[in-house]
């Protein structure tokens, strides 16, 4: 049996869903959503009402900047099986998540400078200037390189010569 002052010190050291919720900005139903789909982890008190660790703060707001960056719940969830249950996630916890998720920002930057680049330039859909794409995507070529816009993903007019087989 815990004696009385391990029960405060726990009773210390967990939240209630309320206090989770304005904690971290969330609504209460969020954070049983959350709880739900397991993305963090939960306990009940003796009355049943669930409460939580101080370290999930942290997790919620991962969570929450993970959404806004535009993540899935599906890619937090996995991202987060690399974080602790059982303890507080250190630095080095965090370090491990953050390379994976840098990698990946790096990527969508990348991705978002290319797209800044070609704005202004024929990107392959046979729409946005009739002049280019008499020259760049004559009869709707790029077409031929699959859907959306070609160039802009990555293709050149000069990949329409290789998926033609050189004709």
């Amino acid at each position: 049996m815990k004696s009385k002052e391990e029960l405060r010190f726990k009773r210390n050291t967990m939240l209630s869903i309320g206090e989770l919720a304005a904690r971290t900005g969330t609504s209460v139903s969020g954070i049983r959503f959350y709880a739900d789909k397991e993305l963090i982890p939960a306990a009940r008190s003796n009355s049943g009402h669930r409460i939580f660790a101080r370290s999930v703060v942290r997790r919620v707001s991962f969570i929450l900047i993970a959404q806004n960056l535009g993540y899935s719940l599906a890619q937090i969830s996995k991202a987060l099986l690399a974080l602790p249950d059982e303890r507080t996630p250190n630095k080095a916890d965090w370090s491990r998540l953050s390379r994976t998720f840098s990698k990946d920002i790096q990527r969508k930057i990348d991705e978002l400078e290319t797209l800044k680049s070609k704005l202004d330039g024929c990107i392959g859909c046979g729409c946005l200037s009739l002049a280019s794409c008499r020259l760049y995507n004559r009869d709707d070529a790029a077409a031929n390189l699959g859907a959306g816009p070609r160039y802009l993903l990555g293709d050149a007019p000069s990949d329409l010569a290789a998926s033609n087989g050189g004709n």
